[in-house]
């Protein structure tokens, strides 16, 4: 029988309704909702002073954000991604008649293997598209380097990754593009949201054309865009979110902290190990179950975790390739992605966010512990 006292993967965290009723009396008073408001530029603008970056076009979600992003390049023909990633990176793809290539990952990250994609290139090539997988940074370095041998675009879809940084340096600033999600999940949200991040102001306007159907002015449409604005409310959320990020994520590394410190001697469970020179946010934090030495696998771990209310997700199974829009590609075939389709089996990622007890994660880590001696 199920507990009844559930802990949820993630739960959002939100400020102080009274803050947040301020800004909403001056939403109902100026009437104005969307289109660019005076919450939406000031997001803007405060987002890439936090962030460390140039330029920062707010989007409705990161979906969007995405699929502009591959617009406003002009990709084409075929693009290089990960199989080991949420579903919506690869939609983006096809939703502009791009073919995605799916190349196989790290063991020891679950990012894209740079040293796989040379394999993958073809005459279509045009773009890589790599995913810094539960915020934990791709080897950019390898990556742009391939890129710029053979004139590819590097569009990171950087959805986990909000305020990591590599060497003191934002995540955000490698690549043509970065890519945000504002989702109530992501340790920053804005109910729904997403940015493009762009490294130049020309880049940034031809963003913002495309998010506001294609208008340059009142009358003139220049290209065909959509709509895909951030309304006033997610803006001022947004906002107040800015002021509470930085010590959410202290909250969010002492909880991993815990989780770090019990599975160190549990063999069969690996985590996730973030280097030195990485600032991490600790918005996810996956497990990876070795049936062979842990003594049950993933999905049994999984169920006993639910049975005591625990509701972990198995971030990411099935993989993107497996779903069936894309299983029939070439890239697809689970000979080509032997460590995507290994990870995808064993990975379960188990609550963290910043209201979440201490002792709740303890909990946890008492089942992990104990329950190869309850099968």
């Amino acid at each position: 029988m199920e507990s009844q006292n559930k802990i949820y993967v993630n739960r959002p965290t939100l400020p102080d309704l009274d803050e947040f009723y301020d800004l909403l009396k001056e939403i109902w008073e100026s009437k104005k909702l969307t289109n660019m408001g005076k919450f939406h530029n000031q997001l803007e603008n405060e987002l890439a002073e936090f962030l460390g970056v140039k330029y920062v076009s707010l989007f409705a979600n990161g979906t969007l954000a995405l699929i502009a992003a591959l617009q406003v390049l002009r990709i084409s023909g075929e693009v290089i991604t990960t199989p080991y990633s949420f579903v919506a990176t690869t939609h983006a793809i096809k939703w502009n008649g791009l073919t995605p290539v799916f190349c196989d990952i790290e063991p020891e990250t679950c990012n894209i293997d740079p040293n796989k994609i040379e394999a993958l290139i073809t005459p279509k090539t045009t773009a890589i598209v790599p995913v810094h997988i539960y915020g934990n940074p791709c080897n950019v370095e390898q990556i742009e380097e391939i890129a710029d041998i053979y004139g590819l675009k590097v569009i990171y879809d950087a959805a986990h990754a909000f305020n990591v940084k590599l060497k003191g340096n934002s995540i955000l600033n490698f690549g043509d593009l970065s890519i945000l999600s504002f989702h109530a999940t992501k340790i920053y949200n804005t109910f729904e949201g997403g940015a493009v991040i762009s490294h130049d102001e020309k880049t940034k306007k031809r963003l913002d054309y495309l998010k506001n159907f294609g208008f340059a002015g009142e009358t003139k449409v220049i290209t065909h865009g959509i709509n895909a604005k951030m309304n006033e409310m997610q803006a001022a959320l947004g906002l107040l979110q800015l002021k509470y990020v930085e010590k959410n994520t202290e909250k969010r590394k002492r909880l991993a902290e815990i989780y770090y410190n019990a599975f160190n001697h549990i063999d069969g469970i690996n985590y996730l190990k973030i280097r030195d020179e990485v600032d991490y946010n600790f918005g996810y934090f996956p497990i990876f179950v070795d049936k062979k030495d842990y003594g049950i696998s993933r999905d049994e771990l999984y169920q006993k975790l639910k049975e005591n209310g625990i509701f972990a997700r198995r971030y990411f199974y099935p993989l993107i390739s497996q779903f069936s829009p894309y299983r029939e590609l070439e890239s697809s075939k689970p000979e080509n992605l032997p460590v995507a389709t290994k990870l995808s089996s064993e990975v379960i990622c188990l609550p963290i966010y910043a209201d979440l007890d201490e002792a709740e994660v303890q909990k946890i880590c008492e089942i992990v512990q104990n329950s190869t001696t309850t099968y």
